[in-house]
């Protein structure tokens, strides 16, 4: 149960994320509200998922949801663009994420 908390909590990392972009500063009360909860859900899975994971495999896992998650919504949703270098060290971060996972032991 522990990798599914830290999964949602990764999965809350992006959405706050993203609704603080569409916040407009927080000038836009709906996206800031949702911000709000979307960072108090990730930290309280966060939470969750520390009591039986470590705390060193779980959040560099968590911290690279987000960022491998917000590169795909900058890209899908803001239309960023990256070079394929960029692309190459995306990659490079979700096999360091998969290759924590593997050799942690837990």
């Amino acid at each position: 149960m522990s990798w599914v908390y830290l999964l949602f909590a990764g999965i809350s990392e992006i959405v706050w994320s993203t609704a603080m972009k569409l916040s407009n500063g927080f000038s836009k009360i709906g996206w800031a509200i949702i911000t709000v909860v979307g960072l108090i859900t990730s930290m309280l899975c966060l939470l969750q998922a520390v009591k039986h994971l470590s705390f060193s495999l779980a959040y560099p896992i968590w911290t690279g949801i987000g960022a491998v998650g917000s590169v795909i919504v900058g890209v899908a949703l803001f239309h960023d663009k990256f070079s394929n270098a960029t692309w190459f060290f995306v990659v490079l971060l979700i096999i360091a994420i998969i290759g924590i996972k593997i050799t942690a032991g837990e």
